[in-house]
């Protein structure tokens, strides 16, 4: 996403998640260096995972849990579509009511706070626009409301985890563990 942040007239500003670094992938030939569709959209959030059961909305260093999260419901049967929002300013609106409308159920993930938070604002969103569409209340799996730890152990206990998602996931859908 540095390219086409380094291409737009606008002022573009990128958060890197540390816990990221060591991550490897391998990438498709439109995204690889040099190729012609190289630039990633900017503009957009992106469906990372499709399913019809629950959406589950996410972005930066949650996004490996809740892709987790999402392989472990598809054990239990339950098919969770991931959305990865990748842009928080401007929130990409149709992408988000386009995932809610299709499942009617939602999830939404962040390493941040609940209070005034993403995840406060993107449920906000979804609740004054698709109340009548929604088969449950949407949940909201965030950091505890404690500075973050620097234990390894305690960091773990104060940021989301993928059983805190499949648990969360499995009260909206309404499949008891």
């Amino acid at each position: 996403m540095l390219a086409p942040a380094l291409a737009d007239p606008d002022p573009v500003l990128i958060f890197e998640h540390g816990t990221l670094y060591a991550t490897e992938a391998d990438l498709d030939d439109e995204s690889a260096v040099g190729s012609v569709g190289a630039a990633s959209d900017i503009d957009h959030a992106a469906v990372r995972r499709r399913g019809d059961d629950v959406s589950l909305i996410t972005y930066g260093g949650s996004l490996p849990k809740v892709l987790a999260a999402a392989e472990a419901l598809a054990a239990e049967g339950i098919a969770a579509e991931v959305l990865d929002l990748r842009v928080l300013r401007p929130l990409d609106d149709a992408a988000i009511m386009a995932t809610v409308a299709r499942t009617h159920r939602c999830v939404v993930v962040d390493e941040a706070w609940r209070s005034g938070s993403i995840a406060a604002e993107v449920s906000a969103r979804i609740t004054e626009q698709l109340f009548w569409d929604l088969d449950a209340p949407v949940a909201r799996v965030c950091s505890a409301e404690v500075p973050i730890p620097y234990a390894a152990h305690l960091e773990a206990a104060a940021l989301p985890q993928v059983d805190d998602i499949v648990a969360a996931a499995r009260q909206v859908v309404g499949v008891r563990a």
